[in-house]
C-alpha cells in the first residue's frame, strides 16, 4: 500500500515551488546594490546570472539551484534584466558541478546561511509534532518545518524530505494523543472495548456498530432504543471528560477517523490507535 502524502500537489506547489507570478517575483527576487556589486565580481555572463539564480533561490525559498535545473523562464528574465545580461546566458551556466558547488559554498557565507544539521532537523521536527498536536492538516505541519529552518538560517533540504519529516511529526503526534486519551483505563475495560467489535449474537451485529446506528426519527421504539444504547454506553465508564485531554484539532481527527472505519478495519489497527478510536466514538 502506498504512503499517504501529506501535501496535495497545489500545497506542495504553494510551499516550495519558485513564484513566477509579478508580486512574487518583486517581494523575492529584487537584487540590492549590494547584491548587484558581489553578482559583478563574476566573470562571464553566464557565471553571473547563475549566480545570482543561487543567490536568489538560496534566499527564497531557501535551497540552492539543484543540478541541472533551470528556474522558469518568468524568474530568469527578471533577474538577468537587473543583473544586465540575457536571460539566454543561463544556458551555460554550471556545466561545470566545480562552479555551482563554488557559488553555493561562497553564498552560504554572504547569506549568512548553513546546510541544515542534523540539531536543526531536531528542532524542525519538534515544531512540526507542536502543530500536528492540534492539527492533522498537512500544510501547518510541513509549513512549520520549513518556517523553523529558515528561523535557524538552514537551507532547506528538498521537499520529499520536508514531506517525510512532516509525516513523522503527524505520526508521532497521533500516537502521543492516543495514549494520553486512553491513559489509566484498566486492562480489563480495554479488553471490554475491544469486544465491542466483535458480533454479538443477542442483536446480531457488533456493539460498535449498534451504537453508531442509534435511531434519530422520533417515536416510542426510537426512544427505546436510545436508552438501550445509554445505558449499555455507562456500563463501559467512558467520561465525557476524556475529550478534555488531547487537543480540539486532534479530538475532531479521531473522530472523522472513527465515523468512516467499520469495526472489522478497525480490528486491524495496532492496540493504542483502536482504543482511542472506540473511546472517541
Amino acid at each position: 500500500m502506498a504512503r499517504r502524502a501529506l501535501l496535495k500537489e497545489h500545497e506542495r506547489k504553494t510551499l516550495f515551488d519558485i513564484p513566477v507570478d509579478d508580486d512574487g517575483l518583486i517581494s523575492h527576487y529584487s537584487l540590492s546594490p549590494a547584491d548587484l556589486l558581489e553578482i559583478q565580481l563574476r566573470r562571464r555572463e553566464h557565471n553571473q546570472l547563475g549566480f545570482a539564480i543561487q543567490l536568489c533561490l538560496m534566499r527564497y525559498p531557501g535551497r540552492p539551484l539543484l543540478a541541472n535545473e533551470v528556474p522558469p523562464k518568468a524568474m530568469l528574465d527578471y533577474v538577468a534584466e537587473q543583473v544586465g545580461v540575457s536571460s539566454t546566458a543561463f544556458r551555460l551556466y554550471a556545466r561545470r558541478e566545480e562552479t555551482r558547488s563554488n557559488h553555493i559554498a561562497h553564498l552560504l557565507g554572504y547569506l549568512q546561511r548553513r546546510n541544515a544539521t542534523a540539531e536543526d532537523r531536531r528542532a524542525a521536527l519538534l515544531s512540526a509534532i507542536e502543530i500536528a498536536s492540534t492539527t492533522d492538516a498537512g500544510t501547518s505541519i510541513a509549513g512549520a518545518i520549513v518556517a523553523e529552518l529558515r528561523n535557524r538560517n538552514s537551507l532547506l533540504p528538498a521537499a520529499n524530505i520536508i514531506e517525510r519529516m512532516g509525516l513523522a511529526a503527524r505520526a508521532i503526534a497521533r500516537r502521543r494523543a492516543e495514549r494520553t486519551l486512553i491513559e489509566g483505563i484498566s486492562s480489563d475495560r480495554l479488553q471490554d472495548l475491544d469486544r465491542l467489535l466483535e458480533v454479538d449474537p443477542t442483536i446480531g451485529q457488533t456493539r460498535f456498530h449498534w451504537l453508531r446506528s442509534a435511531p434519530e426519527a422520533p417515536g416510542a421504539s426510537n426512544l427505546v432504543g436510545l436508552t438501550e444504547r445509554i445505558a449499555f454506553l455507562r456500563t463501559l465508564e467512558i467520561a465525557p471528560k476524556f475529550q478534555a485531554r488531547i487537543s480540539s484539532g486532534r479530538w475532531d481527527q479521531m473522530i472523522r477517523e472513527g465515523n468512516a472505519t467499520p469495526a472489522w478495519l478497525a480490528n486491524d489497527f495496532n492496540a493504542s490507535r483502536r482504543h482511542a478510536l472506540i473511546v472517541a466514538q
